[in-house]
């Protein structure tokens, strides 16, 4: 019997942007890498360089897609823009910060912060909805191109939905791991099943 394929994600998080910097909630709104961030997604490219990756797969939104162009500027792979690896829609909480949330909206705030999986910004989405999006995008990926090594760039927000899922969440993650900033993390899919492999893989700070 044929071993089913097992496609490869190595998934990270854009680089720094102004409203990072100004502790800003971006959702789908935008806001352009810093300098900084530049230089990051360039450095990136180099370190990814050490592992054997076919194609990059990113999120459309202008920050993400910025980030993933820098890093092929040294991996020279084909690279495809997905809209269902954006970051959640925060609705008309974009553009705030936590701090203005916590003191503007404090029976809201609170009351969402308590639905965990259900939190819903006013007129955004929800955290299951970003996770259902994201599985549909790289579950599609998988079904393109099988068996592949894809690096994907796409938001916290995303990333955070995917790996702490029930449905792909592993054993490690009960031991206390979380995930790190600006690190990649591995998961794969293989017969209609995402699971997680490997959190913090590669740290890209370095």
């Amino acid at each position: 019997m044929t071993e089913p394929s097992r496609t490869c994600f190595g998934m990270l998080r854009h680089a720094v942007t102004e409203w990072n910097q100004s502790r800003r909630i971006q959702g789908q709104a935008d806001s352009p890498l810093t300098f900084t961030g530049e230089a990051m997604a360039l450095r990136w490219g180099q370190i990814l360089a050490q592992n054997a990756w076919q194609r990059i797969l990113s999120s459309d939104l202008g920050r993400a897609r910025k980030t993933a162009e820098l890093i092929n500027q040294t991996l020279n792979l084909p690279l495809t823009l997905d809209s269902r690896l954006r970051e959640m829609d925060w609705g008309r909480w974009t553009g705030k910060t936590t701090s203005q949330l916590k003191i503007e909206f404090s029976e809201v705030w609170t009351k969402q912060t308590a639905a965990e999986w259900d939190f819903c910004p006013p007129e955004g989405e929800s955290f299951r909805g970003v996770w259902k999006r994201g599985l549909e995008a790289l579950t599609a990926a998988s079904c393109n191109w099988p068996g592949e090594n894809i690096l994907v760039v796409t938001h916290e927000g995303m990333i955070k939905s995917m790996i702490y899922h029930e449905s792909t969440r592993s054993d490690f993650l009960k031991n206390g791991q979380c995930l790190m900033p600006y690190h990649l993390h591995c998961l794969m899919l293989s017969s209609g099943r995402l699971t997680v492999e490997y959190l913090n893989f590669v740290n890209l700070s370095s």
